[in-house]
């Protein structure tokens, strides 16, 4: 039977900004005494709260990041994202493919409402959802991915249950919490290598957005390489 509801991550799906904001991270740490690349920063944390941060380079590097180390690194995101963000490639189409289809649809993050509310206005996408129907960690006192809190929210608000719903995710941690919240989930291939989202437990894996529509309740077997 087709999807009742379709769930989509928000950074890296819908808006890229995952290479801004990782690259700012890597600048930053990297200015605290923690040198890291882009590539190594999308590796450590692509699809983790920020405040995973912290815990991460104490366990590698035994070292404590300053406590307004989230809200700093936000600030300079944000200043990113206001030159050069944009919607990722076929977002807007697809979300009005789906709209007009009838098909209903979400965003479920991890990201701060603060920074997801940002992204959908820099972008032009905001006029595609309702307030209802963005969700943010803040929704589930702030558990973020790879706990299935947040899908399982979403999917409970509006009234869809879990085996009926679609998730699009391009973190291995997203992935993880849709099959924890029972649900099926297309990796997207665009930042991570398809083995990795495959290993986290993705139902299928698609290179672009517009192989979405392709799986309303129709199961293809194909594995695209990843595009960069």
């Amino acid at each position: 039977m087709p999807y009742e509801l379709v769930i989509f991550d928000n950074d890296g799906v819908l808006v890229d900004s995952e290479r801004i904001a990782h690259r700012v991270l890597a600048e930053y740490l990297t200015e605290l005494g923690y040198p890291m690349t882009l590539e190594e920063s999308l590796q450590h944390f692509l699809g983790t709260a920020a405040r995973n941060v912290h815990t991460v380079i104490a366990d590698r590097h035994g070292g404590r990041l300053p406590d307004d180390f989230t809200a700093r690194w936000q600030e300079r995101v944000y200043a990113a994202f206001r030159q050069s963000l944009t919607a990722t490639p076929g977002a807007a189409d697809l979300l009005t493919d789906l709209r007009r289809s009838g098909v209903p649809y979400c965003l479920a993050s991890s990201s701060d409402r603060a920074w997801i509310d940002l992204a959908l206005d820099l972008t032009g996408l905001r006029s595609h959802f309702r307030p209802e129907t963005v969700f943010s960690a803040e929704d589930v006192g702030g558990v973020g991915k790879p706990a299935p809190d947040l899908f399982l929210r979403a999917a409970a608000s509006l009234g869809v249950a879990p085996r009926n719903c679609l998730v699009v995710e391009d973190s291995p941690n997203g992935v993880l919490a849709a099959r924890a919240a029972g649900m099926d989930v297309l990796g997207y291939t665009a930042l991570t290598p398809s083995e990795r989202l495959r290993t986290a437990g993705a139902t299928h894996l698609i290179a672009h957005l517009s192989e979405v529509t392709g799986h309303q309740g129709v199961a293809i077997e194909e594995d695209p390489s990843p595009v960069h």
